[in-house]
């Protein structure tokens, strides 16, 4: 296991209802004006944002507000948002929706604090402050509530990118798992699978003796695939969408990643091909992640029959071990399959033709990619083509 510090400062207010107590933590961390972010309509028509209101103002806290994040966030909206946090004098933003809500929020208080184009923050330009940030979560996907991590999408040249900072975690996230369960089914196997994609980026790794978090990730992957399913066939089951919610944020508030090296490639592609086609960013990394599986495998075959035997339930074949890292994906692909996901780019609605330009924007010019293995042009041009024609 390598060095490492962990860092989680977020309070965690989970449970039912826990919504109606937003004003009283915004208030307990210093929120005086605040800016309420979020997305479409579904949060007035649920209700929700009316119980947000309502909590800021018996806590004594003003706001003003800012609606209208779409998924894959838009740099666009962004600027709006700086914009109006520095007329406002805003001083705490609370985001109240999933993953897509709470990105933009982030670079929103990255951005108000800083004299340049917050987008340098996309580019490396490390962060050096951020207004504080609340979050209502809405939606168990990914993971932003209890992470540093942020990504965005410019709309000049459809551009995905992210930044980290741990200035960027929430202050406190409240986590009321009867929110999710009004979520139309593929949006909650998208988020289902953002969350293991999450946890097998960490997983496939090429550092030594981590048998801790190789445990903490098969539990939150058997999770999913005992939980996921109860969902899809039972929207109301309280105690399964709670399982998932937490799943959630331990995916990837990086506890089950510590100590070791981690890939992110699939999350690099995947972030092409939502950036071209607008897709949801779940279903591309259920084409993408079990094709980046099957090319990799090789690289060291037994620890994907580690993920085959312990997590798939896969008989060891000790004169094959080819045939059950095989197997494991396989299972993982019909899991996805099962759920309502796509697997190959006719069924996510990408085209073949257009592997030399997400080649092309992922930007590896003559390099490689790091991670668990080194991946060149060539690499990536052969993992998008498995994608294309994966079937079960």
């Amino acid at each position: 296991m390598d060095n490492f510090n962990f860092y989680s400062p977020t309070e965690f207010v989970f449970g039912k209802d826990r919504e109606t107590e937003c004003g009283k933590y915004v208030k307990k961390y210093g929120g005086k004006k605040v800016l309420v972010h979020f997305g479409g309509g579904s949060a007035e028509k649920s209700g929700l944002l009316a119980k947000v209101r309502k909590s800021l103002e018996q806590a004594g806290v003003s706001y003003t507000e800012l609606g209208g994040v779409q998924p894959n966030p838009r740099d666009t909206l962004v600027y709006k948002g700086i914009e109006l946090c520095r007329s406002e004098g805003v001083d705490f933003i609370l985001a109240v929706g999933g993953g897509s809500v709470i990105d933009s929020a982030k670079a929103i208080a990255a951005g108000t604090l800083y004299e340049g184009d917050f987008w340098d923050f996309y580019c490396g330009t490390p962060i050096e402050k951020a207004l504080p940030i609340g979050v209502v979560l809405t939606i168990a996907a990914a993971g932003s509530e209890g992470s540093g991590n942020s990504v965005i999408t410019k709309e000049d040249g459809l551009l995905k990118r992210g930044t980290g900072s741990d200035l960027l975690r929430s202050r406190f996230s409240i986590l009321d798992p009867a929110l999710t369960q009004t979520l139309p089914a593929y949006q909650t196997a998208c988020g289902a699978t953002d969350i293991m994609a999450h946890v097998f980026e960490r997983y496939f790794t090429n550092t030594k003796e981590v048998e801790i978090t190789d445990r903490l990730c098969e539990a939150v992957l058997l999770t999913m695939v005992k939980e996921v399913p109860r969902v899809i066939k039972d929207p109301d089951n309280y105690e399964a969408c709670a399982n998932i919610m937490w799943a959630g944020m331990v995916a990837h508030n990086n506890i089950v990643g510590v100590g070791r090296q981690q890939d992110w490639n699939s999350h690099g592609m995947e972030h092409e091909l939502s950036a071209l086609y607008d897709c949801a960013h779940g279903a591309g990394l259920a084409v993408i992640m079990p094709a980046w599986m099957e090319y990799v495998r090789s690289h060291n075959v037994m620890r994907f029959c580690q993920m085959a035997t312990r997590v798939f339930g896969c008989q060891m074949d000790y004169e094959n071990p080819d045939a059950t890292a095989l197997e494991g994906i396989c299972c993982f692909r019909r899991f996805l399959k099962s759920i309502g996901m796509p697997i190959n780019f006719d069924e996510l609605g990408a085209k073949a033709e257009d592997i030399p330009v997400l080649v092309e924007k992922l930007g590896i010019g003559d390099g490689r990619r790091a991670g668990f293995m080194e991946l060149d042009r060539q690499d990536v041009t052969r993992i998008y083509e498995i994608a294309v024609k994966a079937k079960i």
